[in-house]
């Protein structure tokens, strides 16, 4: 062991004398250079200039002179919406209206008239679709061409909803909320404006009006069994009744509320594959329920430990009822102007077609041309002599909110204050 160590040590020694001489001639070498790059000639010159010519060569030449950082937005990205808009015979016209009040580039669009509806209606609005510049070239405009009947108080409406999610789940990319409207909803602002304020909110919330209080329904709805001819013919006929009646289900409890939603991408997610069968249960009961749009979402949502707390009571739109409600709600005119902009809903029910209120709405609240669709911070064209600027795709990440931005926002705020969002909003 000690003459390893001795060994080492002598070698070390040898190593140590071999580098001396380089080391030397290193240093003698450096300092040399240090003296030509610091003298400089009588022209004031240093003589080991790298520069061709005396002048200095601007800093505007170098790349990186021209390189500035790129400023981080404080702006939340917009998030992206998935809307079906469905009519029946007659809806045509006013469902391209509709569709032109909601577009915008970044979103994605079920349409659907159903099986009552003419096939020369229907192919018209397939052809509206197909040879529209601007949806051809964003391909996010979908059409349901196998048209599906419609009952609206029996479960295929509840049906059809399903088949467009289900659709846009498949097709339509990366979209954040699912909004089911009909032929007779119409906007009461932008799609900057929501898609400003939207921007804002928790991806995960439902804005679906709902209660456990159904009241007179329990005698009504949920005890009587009916049967939707819609399911199984060709051709629409009243739901029938079946004399005997069941008692209210043990296994969940039902809900109830308006037929208009907004649902999260993981609700719509969750209302398709059934991963508990809690969806696909509730479906089958509320298969020979009277009206079950408004109520198979509502008790499917409320019964789901992982959506309860995401809940927001709220359907989004302006609808003037009788007290107590029936059926249908009024139709709205010119007199319901003022309630439905101070109401701050981003939609209003139900119009008649093409009454002069919705011109109204065009030309106040959304600048919207006849046949053209809604500006916005997306249209790259000009409006000169008539033409629509929106024929021109521009940046579809700028948004322009306008006026109908702050009454979002008053809306927003009060729906989601502490007295009005609770967790387990559910009861």
């Amino acid at each position: 062991m000690k003459r390893l160590r001795n060994y080492w040590h002598i070698r070390q020694q040898k190593i140590e004398r071999k580098w001396i001489f380089p080391l030397v001639l290193v240093s003698i070498l450096s300092l040399f250079l240090l003296f030509l790059t610091t003298y400089k000639n009588p022209d004031g010159i240093s003589i080991l200039s790298f520069n061709r010519s005396s002048k200095s060569i601007p800093s505007s030449v170098f790349v990186e002179s021209k390189i500035k950082p790129i400023p981080v937005s404080s702006q939340p990205i917009p998030p992206r919406l998935a809307y079906l808009i469905s009519g029946s015979v007659g809806d045509g016209e006013m469902l391209k209206r509709t569709l032109q009040a909601l577009y915008h580039p970044n979103n994605q669009y079920v349409v659907h008239l159903d099986l009552e509806s003419p096939s020369t209606e229907r192919l018209d609005l397939y052809k509206y679709v197909s040879n529209h510049p601007i949806f051809v070239s964003m391909g996010n405009v979908r059409m349901i061409t196998k048209a599906n009947l419609v009952t609206y108080r029996g479960p295929t409406m509840v049906a059809n909803t399903l088949h467009a999610a289900a659709i846009l789940l498949k097709e339509g990319g990366d979209w954040d909320w699912f909004i089911n409207l009909s032929a007779s909803d119409y906007p009461l602002v932008t799609q900057d404006d929501l898609l400003h304020t939207f921007s804002y909110l928790p991806r995960d919330l439902n804005f679906i009006d709902h209660t456990s209080n159904i009241g007179w329904k329990e005698f009504q709805r949920a005890k009587p069994i009916i049967i939707d001819p819609g399911l199984y013919l060709t051709k629409k006929t009243d739901v029938f009744w079946i004399t005997q009646r069941r008692s209210v289900p043990t296994a969940f409890k039902l809900f109830t509320g308006s037929a208009w939603m907004a649902l999260s991408r993981p609700f719509i997610d969750y209302c398709i594959w059934g991963w508990d069968n809690l969806p696909r249960t509730v479906l089958m009961y509320y298969t020979n329920f009277i009206s079950s749009p408004e109520g198979y979402f509502h008790t499917v949502i409320c019964n789901a430990q992982e959506f309860l707390n995401t809940t927001v009571n709220s359907d989004l739109h302006f609808i003037s009822w009788d007290n107590p409600p029936k059926q249908h709600p009024h139709h709205l005119n010119l007199n319901d102007m003022s309630r439905m902009i101070d109401s701050n809903a981003p939609f209003a029910r139900k119009f008649p077609r093409n009454d002069p209120v919705i011109d109204k709405i065009d030309s106040e609240l959304l600048n919207k041309g006849p046949g053209m669709l809604v500006p916005g911070g997306w249209c790259a064209g000009r409006a000169e002599n008539g033409s629509d600027p929106c024929s021109i795709v521009g940046n579809k990440s700028i948004l322009r909110p306008g006026p109908g931005a702050k009454r979002l926002e008053k809306l927003m705020t009060s729906l989601l204050s502490n007295e009005k969002f609770r967790p387990r909003q559910c009861k």
